[in-house]
């Protein structure tokens, strides 16, 4: 094994999703400063070519994403949400551009309602970095009423329009007495940041072939350009190491994801990780020693611990309205009416998306009694199934993590370099186990209600399966304000350890009941300006 290579800098980032890439952004813009990011895989499709994979995903079911992992890096014992993804720009490159936040309740669980933990940070501190964030991504939407969607300032993009689908649904949901408005989402609405407006080519999941949607390598393609950042590719860091004595990170050591043997020194004033809520414990809890014998930043043998997700309710729901599938299906509309309930008997917290559906609307190739459709015949049995619309409805709701609720290391499944690769196992905390009937039931009568109120039938019904997994993950190094009972303090900094910090997904103490990832961005940039604060601002 040939020697170490050493790539110094003054921050070293361990990942490439949208939290890192947020970051590196703020920090090369803020601050005088050097910045290395270390990425384990290498890069996927570029834009130029997304038309070309767009096509062969939607011709012969390809993926648009070839190389998007690292073959053997998996997390193992759950089924959602855990992909190897491993590339510049990580799950990012291929999520939906969804983009709520949370509600304030959020923060204040046990204050509020008696269950949960409270966040050591509020939402009216985190605010202005879930602006900064919208800005830097480029956020289209339209704020809900004050009372249930509060912000600071206004979105940096007017809101995508709503097709005429959303615009009779949202008429719809209005006489079952429920308020809606479009989602907030990472598409441009008009051009923005030098890439065109959304046109609605409707593949946002998994490919958006023009640009119009935000995804991480665009900040890190402008980055490298510019030459204000040094991005380090197919490279795995294995390991965190600490001075025995202060706790200070001296160095990280890593290898080649291409060339095993080939191995490289990170060295660095601070060091983060923004390798997600996976990989980051994971990292943590390989780099034990005789004076961090449970891996690092785990004195409160947290690491790992109190991973959150949550789970959804949805149903199809026939109306006699004149929905044609096709236009623009990956918009829809939200509400948090259900997210801000006030005062509560019993703990009952779900956001609520309306869509418009194609369930059951497909060209059929024989009627109701087995007979062939051919030509003007298939063309009329179907316009009159077309009369009644369909539209998609889905609750998430919060769960609860609890303790056990943990990522661990599981020695017999090993990478190359014998490393023990994560097991994953979520577990509600038991205030959720108890809630877990009655809040799906509560939604389904919401959605009985709602049908009702609109002539309409449920067609169609299911929660989420089994305990396998759990939706928008996060945890794994909560943030609080005791070092006993948290892994990382309200900044992201690591209690034990002062120039080492954790950003975005791993920090949560719960996940809500909504996509998280505008979140996770936003509590990375928050952890940014405390990781600038060390060094001199830029002229």
């Amino acid at each position: 094994m040939s020697a170490a290579r050493e790539i110094e800098s003054d921050i070293c980032i361990v990942g490439s999703g949208i939290t890192a890439a947020l970051m590196a952004e703020k920090l090369a813009a803020e601050r005088d400063v050097t910045i290395t990011v270390v990425e384990a895989g290498g890069h996927t499709t570029p834009l130029r070519e997304r038309a070309l994979r767009r096509a062969r995903w939607q011709q012969y079911g390809e993926t648009p994403w070839p190389n998007d992992h690292v073959d053997d890096q998996n997390a193992l014992g759950t089924a959602y949400g855990f992909s190897p993804s491993m590339n510049v720009g990580g799950l990012a490159m291929h999520w939906g551009g969804v983009t709520p936040r949370f509600s304030p309740e959020d923060f204040r669980l046990r204050t509020l309602y008696g269950v949960g933990d409270d966040w050591p940070i509020s939402y009216e501190e985190l605010d202005p970095f879930y602006q900064e964030a919208e800005e830097r991504m480029g956020i289209a939407g339209e704020q809900g009423p004050p009372e249930m969607d509060p912000r600071g300032q206004p979105f940096p993009m007017p809101a995508l329009p709503l097709s005429q689908n959303l615009q009779l649904l949202r008429e719809w949901a209005g006489k079952a007495g429920v308020t809606m408005w479009g989602q907030p989402s990472a598409k441009n609405s008009v051009p923005y940041a030098g890439r065109a407006s959304c046109q609605r080519c409707d593949t946002c999941y998994p490919i958006c072939p023009t640009g119009a949607k935000y995804s991480p390598d665009f900040s890190f393609d402008a980055l490298v350009r510019a030459g204000r950042v040094r991005l380090e590719t197919e490279t795995l860091v294995r390991r965190i190491h600490a001075d025995a004595r202060t706790g200070r990170i001296t160095h990280l050591s890593a290898n080649s994801t291409r060339r095993p043997g080939e191995t490289v020194e990170f060295r660095a004033r601070s060091y983060v990780l923004a390798a997600g809520f996976t990989w980051t414990p994971h990292l943590l809890l390989l780099s034990s020693d005789a004076r961090f014998p449970d891996g690092v930043a785990n004195r409160s043998g947290l690491v790992g611990k109190y991973l959150c997700g949550h789970r959804n309710v949805a149903a199809q729901i026939q109306l006699p309205l004149p929905l044609f599938p096709g236009v623009n299906a990956q918009h829809s509309l939200v509400t948090k009416q259900f997210m801000r309930p006030g005062a509560l008997a019993r703990y009952m917290r779900h956001d609520l998306r309306v869509w418009e559906s194609s369930f059951g609307q497909e060209p059929r190739f024989k009627d109701a009694s087995g007979g062939v459709l051919l030509g003007d015949a298939m063309l009329a049995e179907w316009r009159s199934r077309a009369r009644r619309g369909v539209a998609r409805v889905r609750a998430y709701y919060d769960v609860l993590p609890a303790r056990e609720s943990e990522l661990r290391l599981d020695p017999t499944v090993r990478n190359a370099w014998g490393d023990p690769m994560p097991r994953l196992a979520f577990r509600d905390a038991p205030e959720s186990v108890e809630l877990r009937g009655p809040t799906e039931q509560a939604i389904r009568e919401l959605f009985a209600r709602m049908a009702r109120a609109g002539d309409g039938t449920i067609v169609s019904s299911a929660s989420a399966a089994g305990d396998i997994g759990q939706e928008h993950p996060g945890g794994g190094c909560r943030m609080g304000t005791d070092g006993a009972t948290s892994v990382v303090d309200r900044d992201g900094r690591a209690h034990d350890h002062e120039n080492l910090f954790i950003a975005g997904a791993p920090t949560m103490v719960t996940a809500s009941c909504c996509n998280g990832t505008l979140t996770f961005g936003a509590l990375g940039l928050m952890t940014a300006a405390r990781v600038g604060r060390d060094f001199p601002a830029r002229a």
